[in-house]
């Protein structure tokens, strides 16, 4: 008798435990999907963001090569001016 009271009670738990076991994988399942879902999310706005600094850095580009531009012409001005001062005073010089 006793025996059979322990082989229900282990029956009992095993379907249980099944149980348990099989509600814990749908809700996995669930989280996973929502998890997966906010990644996609996040991933397309990333890509937009992306868009947009990309078109940032054209920009900025832009306005460096202007400036180098800017800056070379104006040291070689600068230089032109004081060479032919230099030269001058070496003229008189001699």
């Amino acid at each position: 008798m006793e025996m059979e009271f322990l082989q229900i009670l282990l029956y009992v738990l095993g379907a249980a435990l099944l149980l348990s076991l099989i509600i814990l994988v749908i809700k996995l399942i669930y989280s996973v999907n929502r998890i997966n879902f906010l990644l996609d999310n996040i991933e397309r706005k990333m890509r937009t963001i992306d868009k947009a600094f990309t078109a940032i850095d054209k920009v900025v580009d832009t306005f460096s090569l202007a400036s180098d531009k800017f800056v070379d012409s104006a040291t070689a001005l600068v230089n032109k001016i004081f060479k032919k001062r230099k030269v001058k005073k070496e003229r008189e010089d001699d």
